[in-house]
């Protein structure tokens, strides 16, 4: 099985110097690719002077993630790609888990390691944890992760099992299932497409997991950090955009609705606490979600929309409520309807 590890870079010099030559050690056999979205920074001759067996794709502007990876993928032949940020170090040993279980489960898909914090290597990272599942309406949360409560690794999570979303900081996914569902939205620019992927990958029967034999460290947030009011507006809307997408129709309207209200009071929330920026940005990801309604809606296709996309209803009244904070509180129902959604595919 032929495989490429395929580095999405924008201004990043820094992190590849700090990160890249981790990949290079611990890869073997994997081809390596730099894809450049245009960098005004020494990133490219950086890349080309210090590892010459890297590939190097140049893109003639800023794709984001989305269409950055789209191009590149375009150009390269491999039966699994990793779509690895450049902020991520990887261990010894890290590709063959993955590798293997693709050969051996030729109905798995899509993939991700385990996805430990650079900063705090004994802490799972925010970006996928050990894989990502949703609730009903449409809220992400991990294995180790719950809105940003971290877990401790104490190899709680060594297994492999099905999730219903895999992380895009180390992204597999066989090649012919990311030309089949057209590769990621390029609408969405970045942040929640692999979710969006992952969801059209469900609607089509094809499965997500995580492989817990394999990890990485992840730094976190070296584009836009996590109190970015850009990040929160793309989140924002480009959740309501995946919502609209995949939902079954008999909810979509009225898990929109109530997605909706939530933004509301969170919209209220920041103005009470006198934060403007947070504000806007909630009013700008509904005025573009509005604006784009019709187009994005054109997209949801006439295949059959999964209505096993949640493992339990409101992570939000687990979280806040009844003060659920770590994966393991949500064990038996998670586990219970994995289980269901299954046998049901």
């Amino acid at each position: 099985m032929k495989v490429s590890v395929v580095i999405l870079n924008w201004n990043g010099k820094t992190l590849l110097e700090t990160y890249l030559p981790s990949v290079l050690e611990h890869s073997k056999g994997a081809e390596i690719v730099v894809v450049d979205n245009h960098s005004t920074d020494a990133s490219v001759a950086f890349v080309a002077t210090h590892f010459p067996t890297v590939k190097i794709i140049k893109h003639s502007q800023n794709w984001g993630y989305a269409e950055g990876y789209n191009q590149a993928l375009k150009q390269l032949d491999a039966d699994l790609f990793c779509l690895l940020n450049s902020d991520v170090r990887v261990s010894k040993g890290w590709l063959d888990p993955i590798v293997t279980h693709f050969k051996d489960h030729p109905t798995t898909a899509i993939a991700q390691p385990k996805i430990l914090s650079d900063h705090q290597p004994n802490m799972f990272e925010y970006a996928g944890a050990a894989g990502g599942f949703l609730d009903q309406f449409g809220f992400p949360f991990c294995r180790g992760r719950i809105f940003h409560s971290l877990e401790k690794n104490n190899q709680q999570y060594e297994d492999t099992v099905p999730v219903f979303w895999a992380s895009g900081a180390c992204f597999f996914v066989r090649s012919r299932v990311f030309a089949e569902l057209n590769g990621f939205d390029t609408d969405y620019f970045a942040h929640f497409e692999e979710i969006d992927f992952c969801w059209r990958a469900a609607h089509n029967h094809h499965q997500s997991v995580c492989v817990g034999q394999s990890q990485v460290f992840h730094l976190g947030g070296a584009t836009l950090p996590n109190t970015s009011a850009h990040k929160l507006y793309l989140n924002i809307r480009n959740s309501l955009y995946t919502l609209l997408k995949n939902l079954p129709s008999n909810r979509v309207f009225i898990i929109l609705f109530l997605r909706m209200v939530f933004d509301g009071f969170l919209g209220l929330w920041f103005l009470i606490s006198l934060r403007p920026r947070l504000l806007l940005a909630v009013l700008k990801a509904h005025f573009y979600f509005y604006k784009s309604f019709g187009a994005t809606y054109k997209k949801r296709g006439s295949y059959t929309k999964t209505n096993q996309y949640f493992v339990l209803r409101s992570i939000i009244v687990q979280y806040f409520i009844f003060k659920r904070r770590f994966f393991d509180d949500l064990k038996i129902r998670v586990k219970k309807t994995l289980e269901t959604r299954l046998r049901s595919e």
